[in-house]
């Protein structure tokens, strides 16, 4: 049998979104990746077609409850279709979804471990702006390894599913170097822009050529917004466009205790202050009317050439907010390698022994499972759901390789030639378990010395007591 309880509604800008792992949040929360600001699963695919929403089957089996904790429908829905697809799987399942807002779900998810009892996780996820929290931070002790819950070494299965190396350092756990999470998505992120526009800057559209004209590094890509603004055009909505590449850096924010801006971060006070200063975005902030706007080329007094962001951005934003604009956007690779978002899946140590079993053949399936009847690839090659053909960028290399990610927004383009190599840029060792609020901080108060309220030097100290008051973590 199955209860869902919500307990909070995802916010307005939480957009629809089926099985995304957003979002990191992460204009500096990690909670706008396609596993963040998303909500309910959404019912059209790249084609704006009606799809048949996931047949579910409550009809109890006997085997024992399994218990699945998220903060979106993502891992629910999957979970149901396997339960519906496997009418010999014993177990009934039980889902608790809560929002992220206002740190919802890390509340009662904390709570739920903590207390245990019948009602505890026995599956549980964690997106890109929390997940160390749980994989490597405070409440890691209630991650089970997945070498202990496979009963075999986890390692090797990795490997043989060629796992993206960010995914596998985010989920595990320094104290003991378990794998005690992965991700099925995949969310490298590239440089996402208008084909026709790049025509009207440089003459040319081609990615590989726009690509060379807006990296690598950032000054590249500030020559390249000046370039458009020659031309009467944008090269981002705003400033947090650039920040969610900029911040994923690999050194955390905490080192040995000390807040540490490393010079990777800070230099977005350097690329921020002139893209704001010379008008080469709109300066609107991400999930805004604007931002959306922009995509779709209406209701801004300039056009915008792009955006940076991973697959999710364009299958569950993008191609619902494109209007008159959807086949011309075209993806290259980005200033330098980044990823947004991303849900992480974790089995709880502390969980029903009784249903463990049931726990591992799901993580399984949803993780390291690379065959055509695999999550990943039916995820991936938008086929899990009937009637719905959303695309996605999938964790595993090897069934990457096999599914076809050329796109109608695109015009035709595979995503995944870009998105691949695009990923190999992407790191987890900057990942860490304050990263929400820090980031957020720190893109706070780099807004003020923008706006001229403030000098740089200032935005840095100002910064630096912020985190001392609220998180009591000391800098150097």
């Amino acid at each position: 049998m199955k209860r869902r309880i919500l307990a909070l509604v995802l916010a307005a800008i939480m957009l629809t979104v089926f099985l995304v792992a957003c979002a990191d949040e992460d204009t500096s929360d990690d909670t706008a990746a396609a596993t963040t600001d998303n909500g309910d699963a959404a019912t059209t695919d790249d084609n704006g077609d009606d799809a048949t929403p996931p047949a579910v089957d409550d009809t109890p089996r006997g085997g024992g409850t399994i218990n699945v904790w998220s903060f979106t429908d993502e891992i629910p829905n999957a979970i149901e279709r396997f339960r519906y697809l496997n009418p010999d799987f014993p177990y009934d399942i039980n889902v608790t979804e809560i929002g992220t807002d206002g740190g919802g779900y890390q509340e009662a998810l904390t709570l739920a471990l903590t207390t245990g009892g019948a009602e505890a996780p026995d599956i549980f996820t964690a997106e890109s702006a929390f997940v160390l929290m749980y994989s490597q931070g405070d409440m890691s002790m209630f991650a089970l390894p997945y070498s202990e819950l496979f009963g075999q070494d986890v390692g090797p299965m990795i490997s043989a599913a060629q796992i993206a190396p960010y995914i596998v350092d985010v989920g595990t756990r320094p104290s003991d170097n378990e794998v005690v999470a992965l991700a099925f998505q995949h969310t490298g992120s590239a440089f996402i822009y208008r084909y026709s526009l790049a025509q009207q800057i440089w003459g040319n559209g081609d990615p590989d050529y726009v690509g060379q004209r807006v990296g690598p590094g950032w000054d590249q890509f500030l020559q390249a917004a000046s370039e458009a603004y020659d031309e009467g055009i944008a090269i981002l909505p705003g400033e947090g466009d650039a920040w969610m590449a900029i911040r994923n850096v690999d050194v955390p924010w905490i080192v040995d205790g000390y807040l540490t801006l490393d010079a990777g971060r800070a230099q977005f006070l350097d690329v921020g202050y002139e893209l704001f200063n010379n008008d080469y975005t709109l300066k609107v902030t991400s999930w805004s009317e604007g931002w959306m706007g922009a995509m779709r080329g209406e209701g801004t007094e300039r056009p915008v050439l792009g955006l940076l962001g991973p697959a999710w951005l364009i299958n569950y934003v993008l191609a619902d907010n494109a209007g008159d604009t959807y086949g011309d956007w075209r993806i290259t690779m980005p200033p330098e390698g980044f990823s947004w978002g991303g849900t992480w899946v974790f089995a709880n140590a502390m969980g029903n022994p009784d249903v463990r079993g049931g726990v591992a053949t799901l993580l399984e399936w949803i993780t390291l499972d690379t065959t055509d009847e695999g999550f990943q690839y039916q995820f991936g090659s938008g086929t899990l759901i009937p009637g719905a053909t959303t695309k996605d960028a999938i964790a595993s290399a090897v069934v990457m390789d096999r599914v076809d990610g050329t796109l109608d927004i695109l015009g035709g383009q595979d995503m995944l030639e870009i998105f691949i190599p695009a990923g190999a840029g992407a790191t987890g060792s900057g990942f860490g378990p304050y990263d929400e609020t820090i980031n957020s901080r720190f893109e706070d108060w780099a807004g003020q010395y923008f706006l001229g309220e403030i000098t740089r030097q200032q935005a840095i100290d100002g910064f630096k007591q912020t985190i001392l008051d609220e998180l009591g973590i000391p800098s150097r």
